[in-house]
């Protein structure tokens, strides 16, 4: 068989995205492809961040061409393009940011925060442009946790406020206002304006992923932020822990009911291993979180360990995933997010900018 685009793409079509589980070719992630003599070269466009995969993913296609009859030689450029994504009917994008993604629980102490703040840093990791608002009016813990609980946003234009930077991440929170120490003792109402101008009134900048630590529970403040705010989809957070699962499903409810879809659910605390011996127990039960994926025919995005490291580097100002980035934990948290990008790569996208505005005059 003569080397031509119909035999190489014949090919190519063997190699399945370790990401989707779908081959490359029906994925349309093969751009240019261009067979020239014996030679080929082509553009893997991948529509979620993979920056460790894409060495992994060139060797997987390279190996899949070198079956081929004739192959001379092969140029594999491998990237990822991240676009918006569709939202809840009636609201708009935020400006500035592509997509915008809630990490959220039904009560509070299953390690929410921390897990928004290693996802993103974690989607970071991966190649895209990432930022952090805590929306924890409340109890913000995100300036602590990335370090810069002692810095100020300042305002070039005096209208709007620029993100703090950590580690790569555009940060904002409530908590870069206030004193550490001061309580706020506002009703919901307050809590809410106050954070949708943390939303609004900052100038994100060119942003893939938003990632928005919400509250606990399912109150005023998540109700406002689900109906007004343009939020891509959802991660819930829990621990196998039966009561902790019971208000998960509540924050799940709360999502579907505003139409906003779930990208998966996170188990946190899974199992604990005692560093001393290495015995492996389940504190808080185990399964739960797979049980309500399968219950409700969603996504388990992965589980996470009870492991003395993951709060001793939050506390220290320095997630895991910067902490430690080539560790066990740091690649469970980048899978995770890699699951939650190709979750939000599979759904419609936004086509909002597409049409004109149409405005009716008198004349």
């Amino acid at each position: 068989m003569s080397l031509n685009q119909e035999s190489v793409t014949e090919a190519l079509k063997s190699v399945i995205d370790p990401n989707t589980g779908k081959d490359l070719v029906s994925s349309r992630c093969i751009r240019n492809l261009v067979v020239s003599g014996a030679d080929v070269r082509f553009d893997v466009e991948l529509g979620y961040p993979a920056r460790s995969q894409h060495e992994p993913m060139r060797a997987l296609l390279a190996e899949a061409l070198a079956k081929l009859s004739g192959i001379g030689k092969v140029d594999i450029n491998v990237s990822s393009k991240v676009v918006a994504h569709a939202v809840q009917h009636g609201v708009k994008l935020l400006p500035g940011v592509r997509n915008i993604i809630a990490v959220a629980s039904g009560k509070g102490g299953v390690g929410k925060s921390t897990t928004a703040a290693n996802l993103a840093l974690a989607l970071a990791a991966e190649g895209a442009r990432v930022g952090l608002l805590d929306a924890d009016i409340y109890g913000p813990s995100q300036p602590q946790m990335l370090g810069i609980g002692d810095q100020r946003p300042e305002s070039h234009d005096g209208k709007t406020m620029e993100p703090l930077q950590a580690y790569g991440l555009q940060a904002m929170s409530i908590g870069f206002l206030i004193e550490q120490d001061t309580p706020m003792v506002w009703r919901g109402p307050m809590a809410t304006q106050a954070l949708n101008q943390l939303l609004k009134d900052t100038a994100w900048t060119d942003l893939d992923y938003l990632v928005i630590d919400m509250p606990p529970g399912t109150g005023d403040i998540q109700l406002t932020l689900s109906q007004t705010v343009p939020v891509t989809g959802a991660v819930i957070v829990t621990t196998p822990q039966d009561i902790a699962l019971l208000d998960a499903r509540k924050g799940l409810k709360m999502f579907e009911k505003v139409g906003v879809p779930i990208l998966g659910v996170v188990e946190n605390m899974s199992i604990h291993i005692c560093s001393n011996c290495g015995h492996e127990e389940h504190i808080f039960g185990q399964g739960g979180g797979e049980k309500m994926c399968a219950e409700y025919k969603i996504p388990f995005l992965g589980a996470l360990p009870l492991d003395i490291q993951i709060r001793e580097q939050a506390d220290g100002g320095a997630p895991t995933v910067v902490s430690d980035p080539d560790g066990r934990i740091a690649a469970i948290y980048k899978q995770i997010a890699r699951k939650v990008a190709v979750r939000i790569a599979e759904k419609a996208k936004d086509m909002t900018h597409k049409f004109p505005n149409i405005v009716i005059q008198n004349t």
